[in-house]
């Protein structure tokens, strides 16, 4: 894996060759923001587990910034035989975007926007909702690179609960975190690989409809501990239990 302090920046395609360039937005950030200059030395990545160890060989900066770069090594990283997807229930102001960042650090795969029965926001159909959508998958890219990720997790089209459960009807495992469930996410049973869902609910929590309907389609409510955490938070903290549970964190 790379040096804990070699920064990361995503490109849409690892260039070939042993001197790629870095250009674009990634550059403009490399050069004004990082500041960084020849000989220090970063990550390229494609956000799908394919990375290089790079060393800046120079800098142009300006408008058109660029890196010329040295390739040392590239590695592909493999994707965890226990996917975890991260359904998060819409929630108002920034919520929604911390959860997000949180979930990403803590190693979410892949993130789904649940339009829950009590979510305040409701990312309509149209520009409104495409904005919306548009700030998650930043605030996920951003946190992957915060993360020094090379496995980006893809944030969806946001589902409602019918849509919800005709996934988890597909999923090797689906989990409801719900502070009245009997069974803990420490204790119950756990798949050794395919896609677990964890379903967390908004700042109102998940209906006793929503519940039924996603328990009828397989879904399993979990409880994390005694006490209540936000919308927010959750996420992050089931990510943690099943790292500690399964081979995702070795």
């Amino acid at each position: 894996m790379p040096a804990a302090t070699a920064p990361v920046f995503l490109v849409p395609e690892l260039p070939a060759g042993p001197h790629p360039v870095l250009d674009g937005e990634e550059a403009r950030h490399a050069v004004t923001v990082r500041r960084m200059r020849a000989g220090e030395r970063l990550v390229l990545t494609d956000g799908e587990g394919t990375a290089a160890d790079c060393v800046v060989a120079a800098v142009h900066p300006g408008r058109d910034a660029r890196l010329e770069l040295t390739v040392e090594r590239r590695w592909a990283e493999p994707a965890p035989r226990l996917r975890v997807t991260v359904v998060q229930g819409l929630a108002k102001g920034d919520r929604g975007e911390l959860a997000v960042e949180l979930a990403t650090e803590a190693g979410a795969d892949a993130v789904l926007p649940w339009r829950a029965e009590r979510s305040v926001a409701r990312w309509e159909e149209g520009a409104r909702g495409a904005k919306a959508l548009a700030r998650w998958q930043s605030t996920a890219r951003a946190a992957a690179k915060q993360a020094r990720r090379v496995r980006v997790p893809r944030v969806a089209d946001p589902v409602d609960t019918p849509g919800l459960a005709a996934i988890v009807k597909t999923s090797a495992a689906a989990f409801v975190l719900e502070g009245t469930a009997e069974e803990g996410l420490a204790h119950v049973d756990l798949p050794c690989a395919g896609e677990a869902l964890l379903v967390v609910g908004p700042e109102g929590g998940i209906t006793d409809a929503e519940l039924d309907i996603l328990r009828t389609a397989g879904a399993v409510p979990v409880r994390l501990g005694p006490s209540v955490l936000r919308t927010s938070t959750a996420a992050a903290v089931a990510l943690g239990v099943l790292g500690a549970r399964t081979g995702r964190w070795e």
